[in-house]
């Protein structure tokens, strides 16, 4: 007795023929989804290579102390330089001068020496061994023959290599937040069907925030000693930056479908990450990036994380209130597009292919 050959699969089918396969495979949906990734995939291109490319300084705040009858016209000088790398301003003494830099409101001191011998620039390379690296360059074009010794205040922990561990451990964090809120819109949909649904799926991006930031917190602390003996504060703030990103992330859902889910790569990935201030800081991006960063999730977390870690958590107000804005902003627009939806659409909801499904 022959053989019977097995079923085919429920969801074979014979081919049509190469042309109408293609017609069929590739809908005008398909091809906007395509061109969707690949305008994302360029603009990741853009803006890294745009952050990256060319770091130099500009506007780089710095405290100045030197002889009361030279140090205004040194001021003065730094400040003219050609392409405006600094920002000086002046220190009442060298204590004052390395508490500037301690506390953030400068990124180095410059103390001028004796007329004939070194000058001495303070940095603290924690808060980032690029600004510090660039600083050295322009003092010794700036100084021409005189010597300057560079004087690290507060270095990176020995574990933390080049002082990149707070960067990692936010990108690592917006990841999760963003991931999770799009995990969420492929299992149920992009856009909760009432506005319960809208608070369930809250709770349960605010429970995985709190995982998150605990496993964040074991990570850069217990595990490699990167950023040690601040666990309770890098648990909560890790807490807030999931939290935040995951909160606006599924606002977006709600008020856009899956685009939303684009918008979140767009904004925490491809601007976000480059713009935080973790492989260059601040005042060696262009002025594009170096404007938005703080104004973001990534900025403001790499900023909070970095600062309690090693400078004493001074110089961090204006991040919190942008964490506390994202993560608040997410709530409210989340909730009231929700409750928008419901009394468009009843207490039931829109029909699933209205709510946006993924996948």
């Amino acid at each position: 007795m022959a053989e019977m050959s097995p079923p085919p699969p429920q969801d074979y089918r014979p081919s049509k023929g190469f042309r109408r396969e293609v017609m069929d495979a590739v809908t005008p949906r398909a091809s906007i989804l395509l061109l969707g990734v690949l305008v994302l995939e360029l603009a990741f291109i853009v803006s890294y290579i745009g952050a990256f490319h060319s770091p130099k300084p500009s506007r780089v705040p710095i405290a100045v102390v030197a002889p009361a009858g030279a140090q205004a016209a040194l001021v003065g000088k730094l400040n003219a330089l050609p392409g405006h790398p600094l920002s000086a301003r002046s220190a009442d003494s060298v204590g004052q001068a390395r508490a500037m830099v301690l506390d953030r409101s400068v990124e180095a001191a410059l103390v001028v020496g004796p007329a004939v011998g070194a000058d001495r620039l303070l940095v603290a390379t924690a808060g980032g061994p690029a600004g510090a690296t660039a600083l050295q360059l322009v003092f010794q074009k700036a100084d021409g023959p005189r010597r300057v010794v560079v004087t690290d205040l507060r270095a990176p922990n020995p574990a933390d290599g080049r002082g990149l561990s707070s960067f990692y451990l936010v990108v690592g964090v917006i990841i999760g937040g963003y991931l999770a809120s799009a995990a969420l819109a492929m299992s149920f949909g992009a856009r909760p069907a009432n506005q319960h649904r809208t608070l369930v799926r809250l709770g349960a991006l605010a429970g995985l925030s709190v995982l998150s930031g605990l496993g964040a917190a074991i990570i850069a602390d217990l595990v490699f000693d990167a950023l040690p003996r601040h666990f309770w504060t890098l648990w909560w703030i890790a807490v807030l930056i999931t939290f935040a990103t995951a909160a606006a992330g599924m606002a977006f859902q709600v008020l856009l479908g899956p685009i939303g889910i684009a918008l979140s790569v767009l904004i925490f990935v491809v601007l976000g990450n480059p713009s935080a201030g973790g492989v260059y800081p601040a005042s060696l991006m262009p002025p594009f990036w170096r404007d938005i960063g703080p104004a973001l999730p990534n900025g403001a977390g790499v900023t909070l994380v970095r600062n309690y870690s090693y400078f004493g958590g001074h110089d961090t107000a204006t991040a919190w209130w942008v964490l506390a804005a994202w993560a608040v902003g997410g709530v409210l627009v989340g909730v009231l597009a929700s409750l928008r939806r419901q009394a468009k659409f009843g207490v039931m909801g829109p029909p699933r292919a209205e709510e946006g499904t993924v996948g």
